[in-house]
């Protein structure tokens, strides 16, 4: 699975999951993507934020998962101030954690996890060496930048690393 943001001729912005990028492909020239706030098909890639974070005792060049982008960084918050927060915001980190949760849950059940060989499946199927499906697993930060500097569309896995796979 692949998440891109996306955005319409009016600016609107917002996110779309797509099997492969072949399939946003395939899906944007039948008109099949339209933005949910207007409902326009006339839809482009919008720049997408980052979503890489690191722990304070993870060393650089660990591996972690990957299956999207790693651009510019944008702001963030650490779990305890958000728990220190607002009623209102502690609900809404309740709700985003969950929804992340989710997502994690959705590709372990429909996708592939090929392990430390993320990098070079990714570029297997990328290159049409290898049936296109879904995968996760891991990979090095720079495995990743270098997937995204070949052109195949990688993310973070969002939520706990599974170390039982």
């Amino acid at each position: 699975m692949i998440v891109f943001d996306l955005k319409c001729e009016q600016g609107h912005q917002f996110e779309s999951w797509f099997r492969s990028s072949s399939a946003y492909e395939e899906q944007l020239a039948m008109a099949l993507v339209e933005c949910p706030h207007c409902g326009s098909v006339d839809i482009m890639k919008a720049p997408m934020a980052p979503n890489v974070a690191a722990k304070s005792n993870q060393q650089t060049g660990k591996a972690v998962p990957a299956s999207a982008s790693v651009p510019e960084a944008g702001p963030v918050a650490t779990a305890k101030s958000a728990m220190t927060a607002t009623p209102e915001l502690q609900q809404l980190v309740k709700q985003a954690e969950e929804a992340m949760a989710k997502v994690q849950r959705h590709v372990e059940e429909n996708c592939e996890n090929v392990g430390k060989n993320f990098a070079e499946e990714a570029r297997k199927i990328h290159y049409g060496e290898t049936e296109e499906r879904g995968i996760y697993g891991e990979s090095s930060l720079e495995e990743a930048k270098d997937l995204l500097d070949e052109g195949i569309e990688v993310m973070p896995l969002p939520g706990a690393r599974r170390t039982d796979a």
